[in-house]
């Protein structure tokens, strides 16, 4: 059996190498989609994956022909998609009252509008062969809100309910579209909050300490399996008990 191809967005992140790295290490071909003006960052994610059947692709996921130029050059050059994990996600914080409207679409263009673009012209191949696992990435920020972060939590919000209707439209032609929402990770991103802040999220989380990438990254492994067919419209949330809801 031919290896099933995965596309990561946003797949040379923190978060997004170590999905890429989950995904080969269970026999996927990987695709890491990201911004190509990020040369060092490809250069240094080059030599972490060296050793995986993983290579990238560059594309902006907030530019719906960029998108569809990437996804034809993949289908192109590695066959049909099997699998996509939308991870691409910025973040442009400021409470309401003082963000501009380059910082709401900013987000909104990468979170929300780059998971409708790469879907929506990656969605009829999977139907058309009969097989597909669609997982987007979303947060705990989206299901709580969050201070500094309207932006930021409609999109990822917005991303669980495009997830729940897309599963609907495809349900009986073998995709699954389901969400994980990540909580306070160790990523760059959450690294780079002050550290005071940091510490009082760590008290936060029952747990009592920050997720790891590779945490998450296990669960995006585990809803794309061949045998995770009868998961779809799910939210799974990852996020060390900080938010619990049924």
């Amino acid at each position: 059996m031919n290896k099933r191809i995965a596309v990561v967005s946003g797949g040379i992140g923190g978060l997004g190498t170590e999905i890429c790295l989950s995904l080969a290490r269970a026999g996927r071909r990987v695709v890491a989609l990201d911004l190509g003006s990020r040369e060092e960052r490809i250069a240094e994610f080059a030599g972490l994956t060296r050793e995986f059947d993983i290579r990238f692709e560059a594309a902006n996921v907030a530019d719906y022909d960029d998108c569809g130029a990437a996804i034809e050059r993949i289908v192109g050059d590695d066959g049909g998609i099997d699998i996509l994990v939308n991870a691409a996600g910025i973040t442009r914080d400021g409470s309401l009252r003082k963000m501009d409207k380059r910082a709401w679409d900013d987000v909104l263009g990468v979170n929300l509008d780059g998971v409708f673009n790469l879907c929506r012209h990656a969605v009829d191949g999977m139907t058309e062969r009969g097989f597909g696992r669609i997982v987007n990435i979303s947060s705990v920020n989206g299901q709580t809100g969050q201070f500094g972060q309207t932006n930021y939590s409609a999109a990822k919000a917005g991303m669980h309910g495009f997830t729940m209707a897309l599963a609907r439209e495809v349900a009986r032609k073998g995709v699954t579209v389901n969400s994980v929402s990540p909580g306070y990770c160790e990523t760059a991103m959450v690294m780079a909050v002050p550290e005071d802040i940091r510490s009082r999220i760590v008290d936060s989380v029952p747990v009592g300490r920050l997720g790891k990438p590779s945490e998450i990254a296990r669960t995006v492994e585990f809803l794309t399996a061949d045998d995770a067919g009868f998961i779809t419209g799910a939210n799974i949330p990852v996020n060390g008990g900080l938010f619990m809801s049924f």
